[in-house]
């Protein structure tokens, strides 16, 4: 098949890209570089430096004629989202729409998206929370993460564009971006290798549901298949909070940092933990990373990127 895969130059985006080139597909990279990064990009892919807002994208889509968009392209920072809600639904609405435009007026026959786990469910009422949970996104990134999935319901109907939707949870491992502010693994292990003091926002009793980056990308080999259409989550079912994710990767680096908090950040949930059940039963996937063994795999790719400077 011939997939258009944004964002492919990114953490998520560049494994999926390895994993469908090994499958023999051909796989055309859009990425405007804000965030990715070249040294990602698989070689047998072939790379468009475009944004997804582009004018260009019409004309490309109509030139190339997808046969499956990847859509993992987004501003990913809820706490920007806060700060600047119009910024992220420039991306992460405007664009997308872009996108899916495009897609109607070529042909594109299926659309897999990013979608969020988390951000999306908002304070749950239960744990972990199913698909069938109420949605109630606090912040301008579940929002738009949200209008996203509305959207796609919306091209199924009128115009007979399948999709996947593929709620993560929050995703580590290697490539992660360790600088910005998100990505707590990333920017922990980044920080003690270098001799820097890690800061814990709030209390660090935040839980997450942390799925290694491996198991992200067997959900969208999977989405491949005509047989898969509609919402899935892909998570771990088990929540962490903070402060243990800081004991364990001090642990296994060896460090004696001592805990540092700092002020919690707005919009950001307490509690956060996603059933994989329903995607388990149609079509046998789970976890196959554990939280220990992702963390010591995401140790050795940073400490290999820092003896490689």
């Amino acid at each position: 098949m011939k997939i258009a895969l944004t964002g492919g130059a990114g953490f998520i985006g560049s494994h999926i890209a390895d994993a469908y080139i090994n499958l023999g597909h051909e796989v055309v990279i859009i990425d405007n570089l804000s965030t990715g990064r070249l040294e990602n990009i698989n070689p047998s892919a072939r790379f468009i430096n475009a944004d997804i807002n582009s004018s260009d994208i019409p004309e490309l889509f109509n030139d190339e004629k997808f046969d499956i968009l990847n859509h993992q392209a987004a501003q990913i920072d809820v706490r920007i989202s806060v700060k600047d809600p119009k910024y992220d639904a420039s991306t992460n609405i405007i664009g997308s729409l872009n996108l899916y435009e495009a897609c109607k007026n070529s042909g594109v026959k299926k659309i897999i998206f990013s979608s969020t786990g988390g951000a999306i469910y908002g304070e749950q009422d239960y744990f972990p929370a199913d698909e069938q949970h109420p949605l109630r996104p606090c912040s301008p990134y579940g929002i738009a993460k949200l209008v996203n999935e509305k959207y796609l319901y919306y091209y199924k109907e009128i115009f007979g564009i399948d999709h996947v939707i593929l709620r993560y949870a929050n995703v580590y491992g290697p490539r992660q971006n360790p600088l910005g502010e998100a990505g707590v693994i990333a920017i922990f292990i980044n920080k003690m290798l270098n001799g820097e003091q890690p800061v814990i926002n709030g209390d660090g009793k935040n839980t997450r549901d942390y799925v290694y980056v491996s198991d992200i990308v067997k959900g969208n080999v999977f989405a491949l298949s005509n047989k898969m259409s509609g919402i899935y989550n892909l998570s771990t079912a088990l929540e962490t909070d903070v402060n243990q994710i800081f004991y364990k990767i001090n642990q296994f680096l060896g460090t004696k940092f001592t805990e540092f908090h700092g002020e919690a950040k707005l919009g950001e949930q307490k509690r956060s933990v996603c059933s994989f059940e329903k995607i388990h039963q149609s079509f046998n996937w789970s976890p196959e990373v554990n939280l220990d063994d992702g963390l010591k795999k995401t140790i050795d790719f940073f400490k290999q990127k820092l003896q490689n400077i």
